[in-house]
């Protein structure tokens, strides 16, 4: 399987990012185009089928390697995009330059228990690929962002006490009550398969809102230069991660 992508010029790297910096986020228009989508729709359909409409995520693993998020990953033309990226953004390459990749699939009632999940990503530059958005439902599944909100810790650990502080029920329900009254104002993305968002995920607290139980809301995600990559407490923090994702993604005994 292969597949060609598009290749983006220095100039457009310097606009990206200084979009990023000026409103939240960058986008790349049709990234993806219609063949792209379809094969990516058709692999994301047998994955949900064997999850019988619950949701599920991918963080990396051989599901993902084999599509064409895998292959997207690879690709020359991806990876200078997101080297470039980095390196505009805070003028020095990444640490570690292994692209991380989620597939992310929200549907049924489990995935409104995965919705309003405020965080922060490990990484400084995350990719997101709509793949399928609802466009006619009561929750289309929104990303809602508060931009660029803090810096790069210096020290790893008052990293992840800030993150446990924000990343719990408590704080997320809080958030979301104060959301909901118009206390706190997050920047609002309608999403659009197939183009390419780009943002500062380790600076941004971000979460998808809710999407109708009786729609599909599916994301590829790419996590790029991990600030502290190397350090004994982000792997450990990246296996609990992984796992606790398998443990939610994991298929009804029925369909083994």
């Amino acid at each position: 399987m292969t597949a060609t992508f598009k290749s983006i010029d220095t100039a457009t790297h310097a606009r990206l990012v200084a979009d990023i910096r000026r409103q939240g986020f960058a986008c790349i228009p049709d990234y993806l185009n219609a063949e792209h989508l379809a094969r990516l729709r058709s692999e994301l359909s047998t994955q949900a089928v064997q999850h019988h409409g619950n949701y599920f995520a991918y963080h990396g693993g051989s599901t993902v390697e084999r599509s064409l998020l895998g292959l997207l990953a690879e690709s020359t033309e991806f990876r200078s995009l997101l080297d470039a990226v980095h390196q505009l953004s805070c003028t020095r390459p990444a640490h570690d330059p292994v692209i991380r990749q989620v597939l992310r699939c929200v549907q049924g009632q489990t995935g409104r228990r995965e919705s309003n999940a405020f965080h922060y990503d490990a990484t400084l530059v995350t990719a997101l690929v709509p793949i399928e958005i609802p466009q006619d439902a009561e929750q289309c599944g929104d990303l809602l962002m508060f931009p660029n909100i803090r810096p790069v810790r210096a020290n790893v650990l008052f990293n992840l006490l800030e993150k446990a502080l924000l990343q719990n029920r408590l704080s997320r329900a809080l958030l979301v009550f104060a959301i909901r009254h118009s206390w706190a104002r997050p920047l609002r993305l309608i999403l659009q398969p197939g183009n390419l968002y780009l943002f500062w995920g380790y600076r941004t607290l971000h979460a998808n809102e809710p999407c109708s139980p009786t729609h599909r809301r599916a994301t590829a995600l790419f996590h790029y230069g991990d600030p502290h990559a190397g350090s004994l407490l982000t792997r450990l923090t990246l296996k609990l991660t992984e796992r606790r994702a398998r443990r939610r993604s994991r298929p009804p005994l029925g369909s083994l």
